[in-house]
């Protein structure tokens, strides 16, 4: 095992950027822009431009790198095809051969919320676990399936989208990626105001601090659950009940040891991790009851960590 490794985590807006030593150090994280026009095309070479000054910066030679590991948002399959990725204006094509190309040494790449799961396993709320989901509630709903310690990509890099489970039939309105009744639609930061707004329009009789705050967010909403509001309790058990009967749901399919929680919403804490808990277990299978509930610890490191472990696989 040589001395080095990178890990890169590519947004719509920012890649950020880790350097590491191998034993999971991390030793220095910077971010460069995402320049997205002319669909992307200078993604690539922007990020390996960038580690080739950080390598000239820190005297690390190209022999003491062992290799770049990055999380790409989009559906990535097992050889490093990447299958369209929207918000880059990336086709299909081989990332890890086009990045091995320019930086001279071993690329591994993942879709950036598996790889994400991977970095919590290795270093975070999973660490100490070999099968794990972790489920990232943030202004949508993003998942990452670890499976006896590796990635599981699924045939076509989508395993692990468990934000657009169908949870509902009679969902009116449409989710993001066009279907209706998605799990993220319910229990998403944008998905807990949504249902909040529909339930107090649909009783105006209810009495919440809520009513008296313009814009309320999913802060507001988890915030008045913890001050006792009815009707901020009432939308995080909504919440608990929707995300834990997703999640026994996935259970009996790949049967982990841990879910782990992270994105914005789960900073407030032990109340909607043990409201996910108590329905999960209502709703699973005898032999997955049990499992672990754990928060994310790495925040937003959790992809530059999970770059580095994939590429030491």
């Amino acid at each position: 095992m040589k001395k080095y490794a990178f890990g890169a985590d590519i947004g719509g807006t920012a890649v950020k950027l880790g350097l590491f030593e191998t034993s999971g150090t991390l030793l220095d994280t910077w971010e460069i822009p995402t320049r997205t026009e002319e669909n992307g095309k200078y993604i690539l070479t922007d990020i390996a431009e960038a580690i080739s000054s950080k390598m000239e910066e820190k005297d690390i030679q190209k022999s003491d790198i062992e290799g770049l590991g990055m999380g790409v948002p989009g559906p990535v399959s097992a050889d490093g095809t990447v299958m369209k990725c929207v918000n880059l204006g990336w086709g299909v094509f081989n990332v890890e051969y086009e990045m091995q190309e320019l930086t001279g040494f071993k690329v591994k790449a993942g879709n950036d919320a598996n790889v994400a799961a991977l970095g919590e396993m290795w270093k975070g709320g999973g660490r100490g676990y070999q099968d794990i989901v972790m489920v990232t509630l943030g202004t949508g709903v993003g998942g990452g399936i670890i499976v006896g310690g590796h990635i599981l990509p699924g045939s076509s890099g989508a395993a692990g989208e468990i934000g657009h489970m169908p949870v509902r039939d009679d969902e009116t309105e449409a989710c993001g990626c066009g279907k209706k009744g998605c799990l993220e639609q319910y229990t998403s930061a944008n998905g807990i105001v949504r249902v909040t707004k529909r339930y107090l329009n649909a009783h105006p009789e209810a009495e919440t601090v809520l009513r008296s705050i313009p814009n309320y967010t999913a802060k507001d909403i988890c915030d008045a659950a913890k001050a006792n509001d009815p009707v901020g309790l009432l939308m995080l058990d909504e919440v608990g009940r929707v995300l834990g009967k997703a999640l026994a749901s996935i259970a009996c399919v790949v049967n982990p040891e841990a879910v782990v929680i992270g994105g914005g919403m789960s900073k407030a804490g032990d109340i909607l991790i043990d409201v996910i808990r108590k329905y999960f277990d209502v709703y699973a299978f005898h032999a997955s009851k049990g499992i672990a509930f754990t928060r994310a610890q790495l925040s937003n490191n959790a992809g530059i960590y999970g770059g580095v472990r994939l590429v030491l696989e």
